[in-house]
């Protein structure tokens, strides 16, 4: 999707609140094999996530015990559009049957319930629907921002979802106030965010794995979406195809202790200088100049494979407005927007 095109879908959806893209198994699984052995001991909180529908709680409730997850915790919002879909909730055990009650679940154990020598997804449906303690009702709607929510947080180690992207600055400044480790996806463009690059800056925040490409995520099948080549349906089920959706996480990640491997020669011709201020454009991350030791300014893509230890962020720089955190304003005939303000680690 044109990057204008994207931005009207998750502008539209951020002022109607339909914030409901749901995230593929495929995804998650892809993303969360590089994170396995952080889990265990942990209790695990997936607090944007209607259980019945989202693949995070399938995932971790059918990796319970691979993981060596000491705790699952899912909570879901009131208005959940599509809630009760794969498991009926008059099959579940200490709910009402109309979906309209938001609800959470607390796992701590998975057996094999149904004696068939393995333990999955099934178990999980087995135990919903026998033990009337693993699914309570919640007293508030549900939201991450309510009361009751915020308590199970304080109990979470790891929180990993899929949160309201016209939420994300709110979202994440909760989960850095609570001191928590998360794994969650959002928009790029989110990179740009005052809070979200300060918290980068200050290595609270960085990227996961796996950024690159396009994203299916399921919606309501009443969501509009206007371009044909971002929109099928399989199995009745309606999907929507975002680029520049990425994982934002401060879980370890292997990556961000490599170096970018360098390889250009530093030109004046090639790397021009900022109008205002010191500091030389480069267009590619795979082109920055390893015999530069000045100040650099470098696209947002840049985050994704930043490392602490090779180079420093400085600031955030834009052509067409102020963004703060010693930000500085590009003028230059060609327009550049968005660039990560670096300089080589001594």
């Amino acid at each position: 999707m044109a990057t204008k095109t994207l931005n009207t879908a998750l502008n539209k959806a951020g002022k109607a609140k339909n914030d409901e893209f749901y995230t593929q198994l495929v995804d998650i699984e892809k993303e969360l094999k590089h994170y396995k052995e952080q889990f265990r001991g942990k209790v695990v909180y997936c607090n944007c996530d209607d259980p019945f529908e989202s693949n995070f709680f399938k995932y971790f409730a059918a990796n319970f015990n691979t993981l060596g997850i000491k705790k699952l915790i899912s909570t879901s919002f009131v208005k959940s559009p599509i809630a009760g879909g794969q498991l009926p909730l008059f099959e579940v055990k200490g709910l009402k049957p109309d979906g309209k009650q938001p609800f959470k679940i607390e796992i701590t154990e998975v057996t094999d319930i149904d004696g068939d020598g393995a333990i999955d997804l099934d178990d999980v449906k087995n135990l919903l629907r026998s033990n009337k303690n693993t699914a309570t009702p919640l007293l508030e709607n549900g939201d991450f921002r309510s009361a009751e929510c915020i308590e199970l947080l304080k109990e979470a180690d790891i929180v990993v979802t899929n949160p309201p992207f016209s939420l994300f600055r709110e979202y994440v400044a909760q989960l850095i106030e609570h001191n928590k480790k998360f794994l969650i996806l959002g928009d790029q463009n989110a990179i740009t965010y005052k809070e979200t690059f300060g918290y980068i800056k200050d290595d609270k925040l960085w990227l996961g794995y796996d950024n690159g490409g396009t994203k299916w995520f399921q919606v309501p099948d009443d969501y509009d979406i206007q371009t044909e080549s971002r929109k099928k349906i399989e199995d009745g089920v309606k999907y929507f195809s975002m680029g520049r959706i990425v994982w934002f996480t401060n879980l370890d990640t292997t990556k961000r202790h490599n170096n970018i491997d360098l390889y250009k020669q530093y030109s004046p011709e090639e790397f021009p200088k900022y109008d205002n201020y010191d500091v030389i454009n480069v267009n590619k991350v795979s082109d920055i100049p390893k015999d530069y030791d000045g100040v650099m300014g470098v696209p947002i893509t840049f985050v994704d494979k930043y490392s602490p230890k090779q180079f420093e962020i400085l600031g955030l720089a834009n052509s067409a407005r102020w963004i703060g955190y010693e930000c500085y304003t590009i003028i230059q005939e060609r327009k550049i927007y968005n660039r990560i303000i670096i300089k080589r680690q001594k």
